[in-house]
């Protein structure tokens, strides 16, 4: 299981990301909401999207789910 943040500031197009602890992209400590452990990023990234539905993975971290809005 891995620890999983998603960032509060949003990019340019309105999407926040989710990533993974340890990732090298990592927002700054008061710019990141702690989701929990998960066994995958997906599980991280549907746990985001509670509190915005723009959730998704991190480009670097999370490259398979960067570009999936929804996982549902």
């Amino acid at each position: 299981m891995a620890r999983y943040y998603v960032n509060l500031i949003a990019l340019v197009n309105g999407d926040h990301e989710v990533h993974k602890e340890g990732c090298s992209h990592m927002p700054l400590t008061h710019n990141q909401k702690y989701l929990g452990n998960y066994l995958t990023c997906e599980e991280a990234i549907q746990e985001a999207q509670k509190w915005d539905s723009s959730a998704l993975g991190c480009y670097y971290c999370s490259n398979t789910h960067h570009a999936k809005k929804r996982i549902f």
